[in-house]
Parts: C-alpha cells; structure tokens; sequence
C-alpha cells in the first residue's frame, strides 16, 4: 500500500492507495472514491484526506464530481499540473469528465 506513517487513519489510507493508481492524464472525483471504497456518502471524508495527502501522490488528480477544480489558491497550480499531463478541458474550466474520468 505505498509509503505512509504508521498512525494514520485507515480511511485515508485507502484514499491514498487509489489515488496512487490513477494514471497520468486521468482523474477521478472525491466522490468516486468513496465509492471505490464502498462509502458512496464519504466524499466529504476523501477531501478531508486530500488536504492531508502525501506529497509524493498526484493529488491534482483528484477534482469534484463535475470536474471543478477544488483547491482555492491552488486551483490554478492544479488546473496547470492537469494540463501538463494531457488532461481535456472543457470550455467553462472544468475537467471533460467523459474524456478524462478514470475508469475501473
């Protein structure tokens, strides 16, 4: 399961494990993580993680369900580290979820 400190939430590990898998110029949402994890109501909880993450995780790769970047001041280093990988975006800003989504 990757690299982590031995007090961390179990949750969040999980959290971290996919995010480790999402490939480069694919993104999945807070709240398809949850439900990877089999916690469909938990997408709150994955953020919570996300602004917790290790720093060696692709954490830009993770975005809300309708592929608006979260992140306040970081939106823009995000949205600049997703379009260095190759990620589509759609004219209003957002992530082209239909192109881009991970799929499992």
């Amino acid at each position: 399961m990757g690299v982590f400190t031995r007090n961390m939430n179990p949750f969040y590990e999980q959290v971290y494990a996919i995010v480790e898998q999402i490939p480069c110029g694919k993104v999945v949402s807070y709240g398809q993580i949850a439900l990877m994890l089999g916690r469909p109501r938990s997408a709150r909880e994955v953020g919570r993680a996300m602004r917790c993450c290790p720093e060696h995780l692709a954490w830009q790769r993770v975005v809300m369900a309708n592929g608006a970047i979260a992140g306040g001041m970081s939106a823009d280093v995000r949205r600049a580290m997703l379009k260095a990988e190759g990620v589509a975006f759609l004219p209003d800003g957002r992530v082209d979820m239909e192109l881009c989504r991970m799929r499992r």
